[in-house]
């Protein structure tokens, strides 16, 4: 019964991706199939729903923070931010270079921060208003760039999902991070060879002085400007929260839009709602988006994860699927099971950080060495989480970025690190090598 509501499930998911709907449908038609499976087990509707509950109460922290990302990159629009970054930042590109630059300015500021959201939202969208605007193609960049914020969110002192992992596995959070780093240096260097070549192969062209010209007209060319973005980069270091970081963030572009841009307080609305939409054809091709409406799949996706997710563990749906695959750990071993159980937990749950304490729950008691366990979960659940399209690890940073599921192949960090961490582990645990 189970396994049949799976293949049904992922059967919804490869039609809504063949016919190019939001996979929030098949998240819907999910959600009812693992409903009728707990009403099949003898739960009542009731206890389905607090089971759900349970679950969706906390992806509504997730919904919170996607609204303010949504609002902010309308704001950041209007106030000159990324109108300011491009005129300025063109001069300051090598044309050939630009992939690689971008993702290496995503992956510093990923590591900062800590957080691919912030950065995907921020410093991802100016990038993408670059690439439109010079040329290259948008689902390169957006891979480039979704590769840059997951660097960061793998191993940053800063990431909570690194810090989820070290809870976790009861591990040191720091001495991970030296781990995490050692380890990820192979893909990280075969990644930035990787964009080396397609920065020749989609170089950024000479920007149309007419585009130039429209946003020098539009916009008022001042380094308040950038206050927005050093909030951004700021805040967090201070250790203040994301949510209070965002609106920081969005106030004061709000505040350069009105006093130095010239938009009206309803026209600031407007944007923060539906995004900016410029009547300039040359403005709308570099401009054109944001808004928490422009969100709107992600709200969806993240509250239906949260409630099949819910049922599926309040009904004990996935109780069995602990001695399979400890059976698997001991048929292939450790880390290619935890590969296994990463790619069918982000599939299922949609969600990174129940992926990594799935993969401790079912693989845990495999592993002696917590360390190796953590660095496991580090380089399977973690990044894979967001190569899987409709998982909200990858679903909301494609959806700020304005990019599709065509993006993904070009997201190297996220399948070389497990590729890389496949072949290379017995380097970092030569006592265990073979049973690996």
């Amino acid at each position: 019964m189970l396994t049949g509501c799976f293949v049904l499930f992922f059967g919804m998911v490869a039609a809504c991706l063949a016919a190019g709907w939001s996979v929030a449908w098949a998240l819907l038609g999910g959600l009812a199939l693992f409903w009728c499976l707990g009403l099949k087990k003898g739960f009542s509707h009731r206890q389905l729903w607090e089971m759900a509950w349970i679950k969706c109460k906390k992806s509504l922290i997730v919904v919170r923070i996607i609204l303010l990302i949504g609002a902010i990159t309308g704001v950041w629009r209007c106030g000159g931010v990324i109108a300011y970054c491009i005129v300025r930042g063109v001069g300051l590109v090598t044309p050939g270079l630009f992939l690689a630059a971008a993702f290496v300015l995503c992956a510093l500021f990923s590591y900062v921060l800590g957080t691919s959201y912030g950065v995907s939202s921020t410093l991802g969208v100016i990038l993408m208003a670059l690439a439109r605007s010079g040329g290259v193609s948008p689902t390169v960049a957006a891979g480039v760039v979704l590769s840059g914020v997951y660097f960061g969110d793998r191993c940053s002192p800063a990431s909570s999902a690194a810090a989820l992992v070290a809870a976790v596995t009861e591990t040191d959070h720091y001495r991970n991070v030296r781990l995490m780093l050692r380890t990820g240096l192979l893909p990280t260097t075969l990644t930035l060879g990787v964009y080396l070549f397609l920065s020749a192969r989609h170089p950024m062209a000479r920007m149309d002085e007419a585009v130039l010209s429209a946003l020098e007209g539009r916009f008022t060319m001042t380094w308040l400007c950038l206050l927005p973005a050093i909030i951004m980069f700021v805040l967090p270091l201070l250790k203040v929260p994301i949510h209070w970081t965002i609106l920081a963030s969005t106030g004061a572009a709000a505040i350069l839009a009105v006093a130095v841009q010239g938009f009206s307080p309803l026209e600031l609305l407007s944007a923060a709602w539906g995004g900016y939409h410029p009547a300039d054809p040359a403005l709308s091709a570099v401009l054109s988006g944001g808004g928490i409406t422009s969100m709107t799949a992600s709200y969806f996706i993240v509250s239906l994860t949260g409630l099949y997710s819910g049922v599926l563990e309040g009904t004990g749906s996935l109780d069995g699927i602990h001695r399979k695959a400890e059976a698997l750990a001991g048929r292939v071993g450790r880390f290619p099971a935890a590969i296994v159980v990463s790619i069918l937990g982000s599939a299922v749950l949609c969600n990174q950080a129940v992926t990594s304490m799935m993969c401790q729950q079912l693989l845990g008691d495999c592993y002696e060495d917590r360390e190796e366990l953590a660095m496991d979960i580090e380089n399977s659940g973690i990044m894979i989480a967001g190569l899987i399209p409709w998982s909200i690890a990858c679903s909301i940073p494609l959806a700020m970025l304005g990019a599709g599921m065509g993006a993904i192949p070009y997201a190297c960090l996220l399948w070389l690190t497990p590729v890389c961490y496949l072949f290379t582990k017995r380097w970092f645990y030569p006592e265990k090598a073979g049973k690996t």
